[in-house]
């Protein structure tokens, strides 16, 4: 039996449900990461005693499902979107933002599949995006790779902004920091195509490039639609 299939705990002595659980680990999870969560610290956040939620939660992965599928509730949104390329786009700037408020919603995304109700929800609105428009195949590998983009540029984004936590520099002050030794290095010649880069390249912000990213990768599966 899955997580989602068991009863609720009982509400005595101390009333606990589903809802309350999972908002506590997910309140602890913003406070310090998913170090920060355990069965047991959740059960002293809610004054209960932890054997209460190992009869409902039998594992930390399965608290981890339970707080990933939460978080997915606030990707769906309440409307949906014209055509596919809007919806994939609209879904995909809502996951971001949702790991943006939820860090460690990047170390969870991508795996095996979520089997909550927002989980799967969120699955069907990427797919009924695109249904109609190709084969099955040709929908799933579009849906893959969008996600598989999107998963990868919040990881990315998150890393840097956990970097400027743990060190206490800015990407600009770490730049700046960096700045004699990637100058030395580039002198050497040894890295021209680099060294374009450093010197004439567009500096443009987290979520521009997100964008730009994920621009290009719809042209890429609108090159694989069949013509309309």
């Amino acid at each position: 039996m899955t997580v989602w299939d068991r009863p609720e705990p009982p509400t005595r002595p101390v009333p606990l449900d589903r809802e309350r659980i999972v908002a506590a680990a997910v309140a602890l999870a913003d406070e310090g990461g998913l170090k920060a969560v355990s069965l047991r610290k959740v059960a002293a956040r809610l004054n209960a005693g932890p054997m209460r939620l190992y009869g409902f939660i039998a594992t930390k992965q399965e608290l981890f499902d339970l707080m990933v599928d939460e978080v997915q509730a606030e990707i769906l949104p309440e409307e949906r979107p014209g055509d596919w390329r809007e919806a994939l786009s609209v879904l995909s700037h809502r996951t971001r933002r949702a790991a943006l408020r939820h860090p460690w919603l990047a170390d969870l995304l991508g795996g095996r599949p979520s089997l909550g109700p927002n989980g799967l929800a969120v699955t069907e609105a990427k797919l009924s995006a695109l249904d109609g428009l190709a084969d099955i195949d040709t929908v799933l590998r579009a849906v893959e790779t969008v996600s598989s983009y999107v998963i990868g540029a919040i990881r990315r984004e998150v890393a840097t902004l956990r970097a400027e936590r743990a060190t206490g520099l800015s990407e600009r002050d770490w730049q700046r920091a960096s700045g004699p030794h990637v100058t030395n290095m580039l002198s050497t010649g040894r890295f021209p195509a680099l060294a374009k880069v450093v010197h004439d390249a567009t500096d443009i912000d987290a979520e521009t490039s997100f964008t730009t990213g994920l621009d290009w990768v719809l042209d890429a599966v609108a090159a694989r639609l069949p013509a309309m």
